[in-house]
């Protein structure tokens, strides 16, 4: 039987709307800290270098659990994974609510980015176990569009409780909102059976193959994938952290207005990375190989968000016109969280797949770790009103863009990748 036999569409989708919400909570707790960062940082006397850390702290132990929650993959059931980070996730809203010093709030949000670090490993290997190879791009992009649309009811939301109850309320709605979501999902939520059979010659009880990870961790090609996740983590730390006070203090919009702005930033972020998947989805289907289909579509989308991020450096610009230029720069890029994972299920067999998607988020989100901190700084020696000294720190987001594109274009071959392992790999018992 092949994975088409055992695809089931109506229950494969129920997951993907369950994963989608669990998304759009995820989301909303990674940015309710920078869109509460001006009345925060009063509050709490916070100076934005100070802000940058704490901003940054998130992604600390995010590495760490994301790795050890991704090997747990391989041998626990995602449905009981995720049912445990979205309780963790509802539980530890509430000290944020009630802390009022850095020190004890920066342990609060680090414990939230060890609890929120693996879901992005287990989703995509939950949904992996319902849909096969060449349906995968869809599935994953439309979870991604449940970040979108959590990032969209921040914007227009958290604003106005912060107006109405204060910055704290926000933090609280978030756990309600996630435990809700842990009952539905302990009523409904169930785990895919859809495997990867051994390829060509090898039949259908033939055992499950299994690569050395030190193999898997000197490809060149599996190497590339990480840097090309390291990037696009960088520009969404650095978005989610700074574009609202960038929006509030440097362009001088309201509190109201910055999230109504934020808002529309990423509803022009979602046609495009929907677009992006569906069109690299239709390539495959056409028989394109994945070298042109994901990843020359995905570099392009780099090099081309890039150049847009550049132009906030040249002067002129209004603010209204600044903020279209960094939406449309920011959309392009975002097609990285659906292409990345896809690169790598071609190369590591399905019963390896948690762990190497857990330790590439891991090592891609020390990029959000470390850009909220470098821009902290950077606006710190220039001003927090000076537009100039956030489009700076925007700009290293440009950079580590191209760069990663650059060293993608040249060694990344998804097909090639492909063809070594299957040579090399000895078949192991399960």
């Amino acid at each position: 039987m092949n994975a088409l036999d055992a695809y089931r569409p109506r229950a494969a989708w129920m997951t993907t709307l369950m994963l989608t919400a669990l998304a759009l909570i995820n989301f909303l707790d990674k940015i309710v800290l920078g869109m509460v960062a001006v009345p925060l940082m009063r509050d709490l006397n916070l100076t934005p270098g100070q802000f940058g850390i704490l901003a940054g702290s998130f992604f600390w132990l995010f590495a760490v659990s994301t790795v050890l929650v991704g090997f747990l993959a391989n041998r626990v059931q995602t449905r009981w994974l995720l049912l445990a980070m979205g309780i963790a996730w509802a539980f530890i809203q509430i000290p944020q609510a009630l802390m009022s010093s850095m020190a004890a709030f920066l342990v609060s949000r680090v414990a939230l980015g060890a609890a929120e670090g693996p879901f992005y490993p287990v989703y995509v290997h939950a949904l992996y176990k319902w849909f096969p190879n060449e349906k995968r791009n869809m599935p994953v992009a439309c979870v991604n569009q449940g970040a979108v649309v959590g990032l969209l009811l921040a914007g227009l939301i958290i604003p106005m409780i912060t107006h109405h109850w204060g910055w704290r309320m926000n933090f609280i709605a978030l756990g309600i909102v996630g435990v809700a979501w842990s009952l539905l999902w302990l009523c409904f939520g169930r785990e895919g059976t859809l495997t990867d059979r051994p390829r060509a010659h090898a039949g259908p009880d033939a055992p499950r193959r299994h690569v050395p990870y030190r193999k898997l961790l000197s490809n060149p090609n599996v190497l590339c994938v990480f840097f090309l996740g390291f990037a696009a983590y960088w520009m969404l730390g650095a978005a989610m952290s700074w574009l609202p006070t960038y929006l509030e203090k440097a362009l001088g919009f309201s509190g109201i207005e910055s999230g109504r702005w934020f808002a529309i930033v990423i509803a022009i972020a979602a046609p495009f990375s929907l677009g992006l998947s569906f069109l690299s989805q239709r390539m495959l289907a056409r028989g394109l190989t994945s070298r042109g289909a994901r990843v020359n579509l995905l570099c392009a989308a780099f090099i081309g968000g890039a150049c847009i991020f550049f132009l906030l450096l040249l002067p002129g610009f209004t603010p209204v016109q600044k903020i279209l230029i960094f939406a449309l720069a920011n959309a392009l890029p975002t097609v990285c969280f659906v292409l990345a994972p896809a690169l790598l299920s071609e190369v590591v067999p399905d019963t390896q797949r948690g762990g190497l998607i857990g330790i590439h988020t891991a090592l891609a989100s020390m990029g959000a770790a470390i850009s909220p901190m470098l821009i902290g700084r950077i606006v710190q020696m220039s001003g927090a009103t000076n537009p100039h000294a956030y489009e700076l720190g925007f700009a290293t987001i440009a950079a580590m863009l191209i760069l990663a594109a650059v060293v993608a274009l040249v060694w990344l071959r998804p097909g090639r990748s492909r063809h070594d392992s299957n040579e090399s790999i000895a078949p192991s018992a399960a």
